[in-house]
């Protein structure tokens, strides 16, 4: 925290809200659906989880209320940001026949207005800048990401409450946020410290009803984000796991782990970097026009591997090495670092409670080959 950090007052948070609103953004925040915490609509404070904690663990998560004043004394619920650059479905070109019997081919246009997501955390702020990197940092660039991408507002909030499955501060991406966001909240109890990073977050802040935060107010929102660090207590065994993971391609932990996995995907569903996806046609009933569409896909699946009649991975252990290996590993040739922000969601979210901290060391040892 610097000196331009301000200090909002709680109910200041609506001021906020509204002051996006007026410069023309649509609001998402963390709210509380089907007994999880996502990003939906928000017009009001009231509308976020207030009082609400988590408790997570392999293969478990819930949510419980008690008196806590803090709207986000929680770790990260399934959903990330993902979805709102990198969209599960969306139609990328329509073929259409003419009157004339011919094929014309258009490409879809992605049209969306200003988005702000309230209440971002670092995790999904670095993986954020891994979907970047894959699809705005090569050519071509993918249109309908870009589109998305630059209509985006972020409004970070630093991580106190960290669930048991996270363990972002052994992968450097958390739980302080420290780039890629407009605007930075660290909550206390009763209020925001408030910082603006970006020309439009700085705009925003000026607008609202702010004082110059106090030194013990500083110093609380360290000691929270150095608490946060200290609760932590999965990790990693290394930043870089490429050799370790590669020059163990026949460990029996493969075939191990699965006995255990289902091959259901929902790790890679919740992932806040996974970006495989498959494409199809399709076409109208009538004939006159179709649909090419991309939508999620996961390298658990029998297809993602499918080739002219050959199932290139065709059981779970092969799968999961394939995951485990790309995201751990191969990433660093691809993108520079890990494909693992430490958001701990595959942990929590497998049905089985597999986790990947454990399959890792279980493979890698200490990190090295």
């Amino acid at each position: 925290m610097t000196d331009a950090v301000q200090y909002l007052e709680r109910d200041g948070l609506q001021d906020l809200i509204q002051g996006l609103q007026k410069a023309g953004y649509h609001c998402v925040g963390p709210q509380i659906r089907d007994g999880a915490i996502v990003y939906d609509s928000i017009s009001h404070v009231d509308q976020l989880p207030r009082g609400y904690s988590d408790h997570q663990s392999p293969g478990q998560y819930r949510l419980q209320q008690d008196d806590n004043p803090r709207c986000f004394a929680w770790a990260n619920g399934p959903q990330a940001i993902k979805p709102y650059v990198f969209a599960a479905e969306e139609t990328l070109w329509r073929s259409l026949r003419d009157t004339a019997g011919e094929l014309q081919f258009t490409e879809h246009v992605v049209d969306v207005g200003p988005l702000a997501i309230i209440g971002v955390r670092a995790c999904d702020l670095a993986a954020l800048y891994l979907q970047d990197k894959h699809f705005l940092h090569a050519e071509p660039r993918d249109p309908g990401y870009l589109a998305r991408r630059q209509q985006l507002l972020l409004v970070a909030v630093n991580c106190t409450h960290p669930a048991a499955t996270c363990f972002c501060a052994s992968t450097g991406d958390g739980p302080r946020a420290t780039y890629g966001y407009d605007i930075v909240l660290s909550e206390l109890d009763a209020g925001y410290l408030i910082e603006g990073r970006s020309q439009q977050g700085l705009t925003l802040l000026a607008g609202l009803p702010t004082r110059p935060a106090t030194q013990g107010q500083l110093e609380q929102g360290d000691e929270e984000s150095h608490q946060a660090v200290a609760h932590q207590t999965r990790r990693l065994p290394g930043h870089n796991l490429k050799q370790a993971l590669f020059a163990n391609l026949n460990h029996a932990r493969w075939e191990e782990v699965a006995k255990r996995c289902l091959s259901c995907g929902n790790c890679t569903a919740v992932c806040p970097t996974c970006f495989c996806h498959a494409e199809q046609d399709r076409p109208a009933l009538d004939g006159t026009s179709s649909d090419h569409v991309r939508q999620w896909d996961s390298c658990f699946t029998q297809g993602h591997s499918y080739i002219h009649g050959f199932t290139l991975r065709a059981n779970t252990a092969q799968r999961y090495r394939q995951w485990l290996t790309h995201k751990l590993g191969s990433w660093h040739d691809q993108y520079g670092r890990s494909g693992c922000v430490g958001c701990g969601r595959c942990i929590s979210w497998c049905p089985v409670g597999i986790d990947l901290t454990e399959e890792a060391a279980a493979i890698c040892g200490d990190g090295e080959p």
